[in-house]
């Protein structure tokens, strides 16, 4: 497996082509945009200048990093002799049914098919495909460069040889691989995601405010940041989005999205990329945003 090639060149995007370059993959970056391609590849940059002030690569290895990264607008052409292919576009399932039926059209008939997606089915995603024993999850968790664990998500129909492959294949990345079957939510965020809209909920009922209940979970239950904090880190449509597909994968009223968060995205205080959201973000960070505005 030496092609691959990465479907959407955001956070999540970039940061998977990053990690593959740098360990000597040829990596196609695919967006529609032209503007988010050069933002893609200028925060990869970015990132490889951090870890060479920190002395965990050479100039040189950024050098390389960089020239297997081909950034293309042209999907077709970019997977064409693609090994595989992993889609990290936006958390919305008609987008990603989209891609994946061009993708089952255009890749090679032995390509893997992977989602970068959090929450949304594999199994569903198969079934748009005449491929559904190679379609497979690959869950990073941001910033990719750095976090060791990859989920890796198996559809009810993925093959245990494209398993075995994948699993493999994120050890040679440096990377850590724990298997997990496809329900809502996988394991990550199952978890994650209820804690944190829990979170929101302690705040819209009063109960304290949002440094006090980060303070709490980050000085009591050792988190490295606190729930509010990282929700604004992850993005909170995207803290919604998955809150729905928890919701309507389990119709039951504990995955309910808070209707805090529910205001706050309406609002456009998406967190860290809207530079608003729990806490300030404008250019002295200092300050906090008063959940009221949104109530």
């Amino acid at each position: 497996m030496k092609n691959i090639a990465v479907i959407g060149a955001g956070t999540m995007g970039n940061g998977i082509a990053h990690t593959f370059a740098q360990s000597d993959f040829t990596v196609h970056l695919v967006d529609i945009n032209e503007d988010s391609l050069e933002k893609g590849v200028a925060t990869i940059s970015k990132n490889l200048d951090r870890q060479l002030s920190k002395e965990r690569i050479t100039e040189a290895k950024k050098k390389e990093t960089l020239q297997r990264i081909i950034p293309s607008t042209d999907m077709q052409n970019a997977v064409s002799e693609a090994d595989l292919v992993i889609e990290a576009a936006s958390e919305n399932l008609q987008i990603k049914t989209e891609i994946f039926k061009k993708l089952d059209e255009y890749c090679p008939a032995n390509a893997i098919l992977a989602t970068n997606t959090s929450s949304i089915s594999i199994t569903q995603l198969a079934a748009q495909t005449k491929r559904p024993e190679q379609i497979i999850g690959m869950h990073f968790m941001n910033p990719v460069p750095i976090m060791k664990l990859v989920e890796v998500i198996r559809g009810y129909t993925t093959s245990e040889p494209v398993t075995n492959t994948i699993m493999a294949l994120s050890e040679q990345l440096g990377k850590t691989p724990v298997e997990v079957n496809d329900y809502p939510g996988f394991v990550a965020n199952r978890i994650l995601m209820p804690m944190i809209n829990e979170a929101i909920e302690t705040l819209y009922n009063g109960v304290a405010g949002v440094m006090e209940i980060d303070t709490v979970m980050r000085l009591g239950m050792a988190h490295p940041m606190g729930p509010l904090q990282l929700a604004d880190f992850i993005g909170l449509d995207v803290c919604l989005a998955i809150m729905e597909v928890l919701y309507e994968g389990f119709k039951n009223p504990k995955y309910a999205p808070c209707p805090l968060l529910v205001n706050m995205v309406r609002a456009g205080k998406m967190g860290i990329k809207s530079k608003e959201g729990f806490y300030d973000y404008s250019e002295n960070r200092k300050a906090e945003v008063p959940a009221a505005q949104f109530a």
